[in-house]
């Protein structure tokens, strides 16, 4: 018992440096003391008429916390130098002992700026120390061709069916106006055209003013027998040796395709009028995913009957086809000829139809009745014409 009380009491004085060392402030590099104003990029090119932001740091090594007031000046007249501390314009920051804080320089540049180097200086002055940043900003010199593309919504989920549209922007970095090349990367089968955002015309370039957007999109067609699944497409732009891409994917889901037939195709059928006609069908489901729930009907003329056997189908998987027979039953008053019967199915988002042409031949018991009425007249008239013609 003992034992295990002095071995945490010494594991607890082992930890206690450690967590103190942990809490406290960041210290300074050895043998650094002061204020210190700093930036990556001291010196940068900006266009004419348009805005820069520099990034800089007011860094504390060993000071205590104080008011630091800042300034810039060099400015040269047209143009507005203002001290950014996060979005806001300030003219003083305060950083803890050992601690910094972001402070942006924002320069707007007039549009008649003439080409040269332009020599600004930042003021960082407290109590008890005063640091300087010089700043040079370059006007007039041709920057490199540069541009982004960004995709306002990366993935779509559509069927086989449908023609995905991917809307993105080119932005043009560089000074100049570009013409930029679009192209596109998919699997094969799939269908891309470009347009613009807004518009139908087919285009492979579009131009882009120096430092503007345009809003584009692809249109992606996946091919009629595409299965399940998730593809990838990326699209391209370049120009003057300056190129940026992006990547999007589409999401395909399963879509049944019913197809209804006769036997080996057969689209018509002979039946006999007041009587129970079996015709063989054939349903098919040449999509890419199961077709559920499909039930089946059709539409004889009037006073005719069709049943089904089965009548409906829970389910039919892709590829995979059921024979099904429909009892037909022509109007026993129909007369011989030919007659349109459609039969549908329908279900698990799909359907179909045929048409089919029936042939309707009388019964050949009408035709003895009929015959049988034609001698018995021809009787009667015989022994009338015996029996009055003696007369």
């Amino acid at each position: 018992m003992h034992r295990a009380f002095w071995i945490a009491a010494l594991f607890a004085l082992l930890a206690a440096p450690v967590a103190r060392a942990a809490d406290a402030p960041q210290a300074a590099p050895p043998h650094v003391k002061g204020l210190f104003l700093t930036t990556d990029y001291p010196s940068v090119a900006a266009r004419a008429g348009e805005t820069t932001t520099i990034k800089m740091k007011l860094q504390n090594y060993d000071l205590p916390p104080e008011r630091v007031a800042l300034s810039v000046d060099g400015a040269p007249k047209n143009w507005n130098a203002v001290l950014l501390g996060g979005s806001t314009p300030v003219t003083a920051a305060m950083p803890a002992t050992n601690e910094n804080v972001a402070v942006n320089l924002r320069v707007d540049v007039p549009a008649n700026a003439p080409a040269g180097a332009q020599h600004l200086v930042v003021h960082a002055k407290s109590a008890g120390a005063a640091v300087d940043l010089p700043i040079d900003i370059i006007t007039g010199e041709d920057l490199p061709a540069q541009l982004s593309i960004k995709a306002k919504l990366p993935s779509l989920n559509g069927t086989p069916t449908t023609s995905f549209e991917y809307q993105f922007t080119v932005t043009n970095q560089s000074d100049k106006d570009l013409l930029v090349k679009l192209a596109a990367e998919a699997p094969q089968g799939f269908q891309t055209s470009f347009m613009e955002a807004y518009g139908t015309q087919e285009l492979s370039s579009v131009p882009v003013e120096a430092g503007k957007d345009k809003d584009l999109k692809v249109k992606v067609t996946p091919p009629a027998n595409v299965t399940a699944g998730t593809y990838p497409v990326a699209v391209q732009a370049s120009s003057e040796g300056a190129s940026a891409d992006t990547k999007m994917q589409m999401v395909i889901t399963g879509q049944p395709k019913l197809k209804l037939s006769g036997e080996d195709d057969r689209l018509n059928a002979q039946a006999e009028a007041g009587t129970a006609t079996p015709i063989k069908l054939t349903l098919q489901n040449t999509g890419s995913a199961p077709a559920n729930n499909v039930s089946l009907s059709a539409s004889p003329p009037s006073d005719w009957k069709v049943t089904f056997q089965p009548d409906k189908i829970e389910t039919l998987a892709p590829n995979q086809k059921q024979d099904v027979q429909a009892l037909l039953t022509p109007s026993a008053k129909a007369i011989a000829g030919d007659y349109m019967t459609t039969f549908r199915a329908n279900g698990g988002g799909d359907s179909t139809s045929s048409d089919f042409r029936i042939t309707v031949a009388t019964s050949s018991m009408w035709g003895i009745i009929g015959v049988a009425i034609i001698a018995i007249a021809f009787l009667v008239l015989i022994g009338a014409v015996a029996r009055f013609g003696r007369r």
